[in-house]
């Protein structure tokens, strides 16, 4: 563990997010900066339970353009000798099964060609190529994207913190941040496990907890856990690491090769999902349940294209808390109702895939003179100008997970 000591600018949280932000900003010179997590390992609640998969296909030029930035990070991370996140760039399938979707995937084109993104639509005959075992008969269009891929998380993480620490960076876990410090309106420091640290700035990349450190500060935000998981099966014929991930929106199912088995996950259609109360800062979330009823559907929801899919065995269940937002947006920026108080959450599952993305539009947000209108339309501000209901609001945010592949989402 890195030592404790008062540090210009506080990270709270070891995930995904947290750790990319932590490189972001040191890539950026700010250097003075101290990551707490919690757990006594970084990447060890809701980033070692995600599946992994970076898509750039988007339905806005700005989230093409953070997923591409993501990409262009965990390519060039790669490339170095050592601590590398495991990104494997074998390109992405995405099918269509109803005339409606093609309509979508070809407005998707059209946002991704004019962010400057390489994609195309391939014939079946070309996708099935790139799948043997599959059948696309059905298939009505297959949207291909050579850049796509997939990672590990937690090598990731690490790669990460392995870089942010060659830069001056300091990152350490077994610390539960306990309150935060305040003064004439702006943050001065945080209270911890381990003694207060002062700061000028604490940013709030908790995942699951971010409510939790959001209220320390007098701020109420809608971040609710929502319970995601996917299946991993026994070795199958045909399956190798080299395959490209697929995405399969009309079944609302994503797929990928682990190692010589199928990794299987989606968006089921009823949700379960943690009001913020529901555990306290500093514990870990509500254990996840096996749901074999989930597993099953996403089986029979493969089947058509997959028809070997009823024999495979599991391997392993993952399942985990990723944070949802009422409207689907992340939450990026500094309050304007307590200086020094920066978000990083509400990553509606892309927590991983656009942790680069999302470190580069913090530091955008906290360094730029006037930030993108993107950029801040992400602001937590949006929900603490306005008024919300948390039932209504978690009921939008559980729709958003619900709805992750609906038309037009």
């Amino acid at each position: 563990m890195d030592t404790l000591g008062d540090a210009e600018i506080v990270v709270i949280g070891g995930g995904g997010v947290g750790c990319g932000v932590v490189h972001s900003l040191c890539q950026a010179g700010k250097t003075d900066v101290l990551l707490l997590e919690k757990n006594e390992t970084l990447a060890s609640e809701t980033t070692s339970q995600a599946a992994g998969l970076v898509g750039q296909v988007r339905t806005s030029v700005d989230r093409v353009k953070l997923a591409m930035w993501s990409v262009k990070t965990f390519s060039e991370m790669e490339a170095e000798p050592e601590a590398k996140p495991g990104w494997r760039q074998v390109g992405s399938l995405r099918v269509a099964l109803t005339e409606e979707r093609v309509v979508e995937f070809e407005q998707m084109k059209t946002t991704a060609d004019e962010a400057g993104l390489e994609t195309a639509f391939i014939s079946n005959d070309e996708a099935k190529a790139k799948w043997p075992m599959f059948d696309f008969s059905t298939a009505k269009k297959v949207l291909w994207c050579p850049s796509d891929g997939y990672l590990q998380p937690n090598d990731l993480a690490m790669a990460y913190a392995h870089r942010a620490r060659q830069k001056g960076g300091h990152l350490a876990t077994g610390v539960t941040v306990e309150g935060i410090r305040m003064e004439n309106g702006r943050v001065t420091g945080v209270d911890t496990s381990q003694g207060a640290i002062a700061c000028d700035t604490v940013i709030n990349a908790a995942g699951a907890h971010a409510w939790h450190v959001a209220k320390m500060a007098g701020l109420e935000l809608p971040i609710f856990p929502v319970r995601h998981e996917y299946f991993v099966s026994v070795d199958a014929e045909g399956m190798k690491p080299e395959l490209p991930v697929m995405r399969v929106p009309d079944a609302s199912l994503y797929l990928r090769a682990e190692i010589n088995g199928l990794l299987l996950g989606g968006w089921e259609p009823e949700s379960l999902s943690l009001a913020p109360d529901d555990f306290e800062n500093g514990q870990t979330p509500p254990r996840v349940e096996e749901d074999w009823d989930v597993m099953g559907w996403f089986i029979e929801q493969i089947a058509p294209l997959y028809g070997k899919a009823a024999d495979l065995g599991v391997r392993s269940i993952f399942k985990g808390w990723p944070t949802f937002v009422p409207d689907g947006k992340f939450i990026i920026g500094e309050s304007s109702r307590l200086k020094g108080f920066v978000m990083a959450g509400g990553c509606n599952a892309h927590g991983v895939s656009g942790s680069a993305g999302i470190g580069r539009h913090v530091v955008e947000s906290m360094l730029e003179p006037l930030p993108s209108d993107y950029v801040r339309s992400l602001s937590p501000d949006r929900f603490l100008d306005n008024e919300w209901n948390v039932a209504e609001a978690q009921a939008k945010a559980k729709r958003i997970y619900e709805t992750y592949y609906g038309l037009g989402h």
